[in-house]
Order: structure tokens, then sequence, then C-alpha cells
């Protein structure tokens, strides 16, 4: 399992970026605006991260093992309350069925089953929110993830 961000919702794109940028130094790696879905999802990562990982072009997908911030600005979002804007942690799996399965199994409930293969989402006994993101291509779909109902929040 690998490492892959932490997400946190932002009321104002500009601001933030202005704390988290300006005021703290981080660099934005990637940007991608929805117009779809009514989201922007802002990617950031500290320079000193970005060197310690020799990376030195940011391709697609973003690359593992650099710790990132996913700043998620939902468009028509008024505020937010009860903790809503800290939103997720998120980890890459080599088989998102068979740890799914095996949480399944001590007894989590899987929040967003991983219908298509790709994703799925748990939630900590702290219900903190995790996303689980398969590996490579996502999987061919399998029963019983492929009719399975999403439960509780996520």
């Amino acid at each position: 399992m690998e490492y892959l961000h932490t997400m946190i919702r932002v009321s104002d794109v500009d601001e933030s970026l202005r704390f988290f940028c300006t005021g703290l130094g981080l660099k934005e790696l990637r940007r991608v605006d929805n117009e779809a879905g009514r989201f922007t999802l802002i990617f950031l990562a500290s320079p000193a991260d970005i060197k310690l990982s020799g990376i030195t072009e940011i391709s697609s997908p973003l690359p593992s093992g650099l710790p990132m911030i996913e700043l998620t600005h939902n468009w028509d979002e008024a505020g937010y309350n009860e903790g809503r804007n800290f939103g997720h942690m998120a980890y890459r799996v080599e088989n998102i069925y068979e740890i799914c399965q095996h949480l399944r199994n001590m007894g989590y409930v899987i929040n967003r089953p991983p219908r298509d293969g790709h994703m799925a989402f748990v939630r900590s006994p702290d219900n903190i929110s995790i996303e689980l993101l398969q590996k490579g291509e996502r999987l061919a779909p399998i029963e019983p993830w492929a009719s399975m109902e999403n439960t509780g929040k996520w």
C-alpha cells in the first residue's frame, strides 16, 4: 500500500492558496476543474518533498511516495461545519477487492464499495474516511462488489 494524499475541502481557493503556497511555501502540482461535477481539485507538495522524491517532471498519475495535500473546492458550497472540511486519506493498493474483503472480514463496513474495480471508501474506528485506489488499471467489476450499494457517509 502506498500513501497518496490527504484531502481537505476549502471554501475560498485564492485564500487557501495564499495560505498553503505563499504562507507555507507549498507548490501547486496539478489542478483539475470539473465543470460537470462543479468542483476543483488542487494538489500541493512541499519543495523539499518534491526534491527528496527525485521527481523532475510531474506526470499523470501523480507520483507515489510524494506527500501531498489535495484541496477540494466544491463550487456550490456555502461553508463547512462538523469537521466536513477534512475529507479523507488516500492509499493506492495492489488489489482493491482483496483489501476490501479483508477489511470486511474484520468487521469493517465498506462505505463506498469498489463497484468499478478502481475506488472504495472505508472509515476508521474514529470515522476517518479512507480512500482506496487500485494500483494500475482498474480491475474488472466482480460480485459482490459490482452490485453493492453505498452505506452511510464516506
